[in-house]
Parts: C-alpha cells; structure tokens; sequence
C-alpha cells in the first residue's frame, strides 16, 4: 500500500492533519506583512555626503568625483548619476537584475569602498557618507507626524528633535526625515573694515575658524604604567568661546582676538523648507519602514507613542498627532480582497450544490479553504 494509500484510510491522521493545517494556515496569515502595495526592490542605491560650508564645486571635485571613481569599479551596475549641491553630494547607483544574494553582496562591497574612500581621499570637514537602498518600503513615508508649537523657537527643535528619535527607536522603523526643523548654529560675521585694518580678509578668518575650533587627537603618551589618551578639545557651542580665538595677523605680526574683526552669535540655520498648520510653526516627521515590516503594526505602534508623549506635551503649548495614515487604505484593501474571496467562495459553493450535489459542494468547500491554509502556512 501507498503512502497516500496508508494516509487517506487512516481518518484519524488524515483529520488531525487537516486541522493542523489549518491552523498554520490562518497563523500564518494573521502574521503576514500588512501593506497595501508589494514590496519592490529597484536595485538602486543613493550615497549622501555632505561637506559643510563648500561650494558645488567643491563638492563635485573634492567628494563627488573620488566616490564615483570607487563605485565604478563594482561589477553590474546599469549606471551611475550623481547631483553636486552646496554642502551636499548625491550619488545614485542602479544596478542591473540580478539575484537578491548578488545585489546583497554588491551592496556590501559598495558600503566597503564607500567607507575606505571616505577614509583615505575625503576632507577631514566631510561627514560620513549615507548609503542607503531604495525601495517601495523606504522610498515612501509610512506615516507623517505633525507636531506643532506655539513658537518656532529651540524649544520646538528640541522636542521636535527627542520625538524624532524616540520613533527612530520603535521596532520596524527604518528612518524618520525631518521638514520645517532648522538646526543650531554658531554663525560669525565679520566686518570687512576691521578685517581690512588689520590686514586680514575673509579667507584668512574662516581657515582660523576651522584650524582652531575642532577637536584635535594627538595620540598617546606613556606615563608611568599607564598609557593616555591625548586629545585637545576646540569645540564647544559656546559663542564666547569661540569669539576669544585667535587669528593671526601677518600685517601685524600677532595674533587678533576673533571678536575684533567679527561678531559672533548663537543662531539657526535656515532650514531647507518650512512648515506650519492653522498658522503656527509645526515640524513634519516622515516615518519610512523596513522591509517585510507589518504596516498595521508599525502605525499601531507609532500612536501608542503619540498617546503617551501628547499630555506632556499639551501641558507645554505643543500638539502631535498623526496626520497622514497609511492603515485607512491598507485596511480598506484588505477588507476588500476578503469580502471579494468569501463572495467567491459562496459562489463557487452555490454552483456546485446546483449542478454537482451537496456532497461535492461540500468536498469544494472544504477544499478551497484547505489548499489556501496550506499555502498560507508554507
């Protein structure tokens, strides 16, 4: 006899093994990723650098230029384009179709050279490059938080800032982009008639700015038994501080205090875009997933924070709240596909009982609901 054989004359297996499917089946459907549309990887990469303070063509020639001559050298890639900005690079690389384990390694390597240019060709004032893989989960915000305030002052930053990154924290969470958030800074402003008394210009006073106001890490030294860490601490965001560095006059032959030639004050800087709502200051949290993340789950879990964080910040004239919510279609999808299949069910069923018989209808019935349990469950 057959194993079939053997299986289907033994009814007690044969239902255990029914239910048992299942079960796995709808366990295995309650726990699938929610989302409205599938999940696609483009097969594209974006690299963010930014370099503070310099010029598109400074960029282009000091980042941009070096990371895309170590991007080339990876097998498969379709092409590379890149956009130089003040401040900014951007570096977008598409590879061809292949296989997720080949793009996977491709990926690695990418980050590899990436990580080894920046390393070894880029400016000591360039921050590390950003690589990051675009697809439909990351590509596209899952959820946008408003938070609004009463000013658009540092205590909007700041809160706007800790919000951030407590959802950055939640579980499934891939980013959080900011809009409307305008970040410190320490701006110096000289006067071109003092400067010009003292025989210094503009240049002169931003390469002493950066030369005296970093960090600076001088190695070891050996003291008795013990080895020290050596380093000499510039920064600080203090604007006093910075106002009492030196710069060295060559006309003068010594060193002018920074406050002689410049005013230096504690500011924001301007923010890219701006955003408000009823007329008050607001800044905008753009919340992407990670893949094979569950859409459902993730906005459940990003209002429970909401709900926890909303009374302490009533009580300072703040308002957060979730504004653009990708569940309502993703749910009214789902609903749709389920009344769709029970309806087909029920006709598949209806036409059976008519044409076949109540025990072939019932045969059907239980049948389509198994083999769908079956591929829920694998």
């Amino acid at each position: 006899m057959s194993l079939y054989a053997r299986f289907i004359t033994n009814h007690p297996l044969a239902n255990v093994s029914f239910v048992v499917i299942l079960l796995l089946g709808v366990l295995g459907y309650l726990n699938m990723p929610r989302e409205q549309d599938p999940e696609i990887n483009f097969n594209w990469l974006v690299v963010n650098t930014v370099l503070p303070g310099a010029s598109a063509e400074d960029v282009e020639k000091k980042v941009t230029d070096p990371l895309e001559e170590a991007i080339r050298t990876l097998p498969d890639i379709r092409f590379v384009s890149s956009t130089s900005r003040d401040n900014s690079s951007i570096i977008l690389v598409r590879f061809r179709d292949v296989s997720e384990r080949q793009f996977d390694k491709h990926v690695t390597d990418l980050r590899r050279l990436v990580q080894n240019k920046y390393n070894s060709d880029l400016p000591d004032d360039a921050r590390e490059p950003d690589v990051q893989e675009i697809t439909t989960s990351n590509g596209f915000p899952t959820a946008m938080v408003l938070l609004t305030g009463p000013a658009n002052d540092e205590r909007l930053r700041r809160t706007a800032r800790q919000i951030k990154d407590d959802i950055e924290r939640l579980p499934g969470v891939d980013r959080v982009l900011a809009t409307g958030q305008g970040d410190p800074e320490l701006r110096v402003e000289f006067s071109p008639a003092e400067a010009a008394a003292r025989g210094l210009n503009a240049a002169q006073i931003a390469d002493a700015v950066r030369a005296w106001f970093r960090d600076t890490f001088a190695g070891r030294a050996r003291v008795g038994e013990d080895d020290w860490l050596v380093r000499v601490i510039g920064q600080q965001a203090d604007a006093d501080y910075l106002a009492r560095l030196s710069v060295l006059s060559p006309q003068l032959g010594a060193p002018v205090p920074l406050s002689a030639v410049a005013t230096v004050a504690t500011a924001r800087a301007r923010p890219g875009s701006l955003a408000s709502s009823n007329g008050q200051p607001a800044v905008i949290l753009a919340v992407t997933k990670k893949s094979k993340v569950n859409t459902l789950n993730l906005v459940a879990d990003i209002n429970r924070a909401i709900a926890e964080r909303e009374p302490a910040l009533k009580a300072g004239g703040f308002s957060l709240l979730l504004f653009d919510d990708q569940t309502v279609p993703t749910k009214h999808a789902i609903g749709v596909m389920e009344t769709n299949a029970l309806i087909g069910l029920l006709v598949v069923l209806g036409l059976c009982w008519l044409f076949l018989g109540s025990r072939l209808a019932l045969l059907v019935g239980l049948g389509i609901p198994f083999s769908l349990a079956g591929a829920f469950a694998i």
